[in-house]
């Protein structure tokens, strides 16, 4: 009995420690990469709404 306790035990352990480094080692999840190209233009409007732009001013 004690030793199916200690084999539970450790297998929660290891169970803790795997799910602890496979999220480190994803980077902590999701995150978009970086955008290098410029807004796109479809003649005078612009790629973000009005109240967008209104808003920064």
């Amino acid at each position: 009995m004690e030793l199916t306790a200690i084999l539970l035990a450790g297998l929660l352990v290891f169970a803790a420690v795997a799910t602890f480094v496979a999220v480190f080692r994803d980077g902590r999840g999701h995150t978009p990469p970086v955008r290098s190209t410029r807004p796109w233009m479809a003649g005078n409007l612009p790629s973000e709404p009005y109240a967008t732009l209104r808003t920064l001013r």
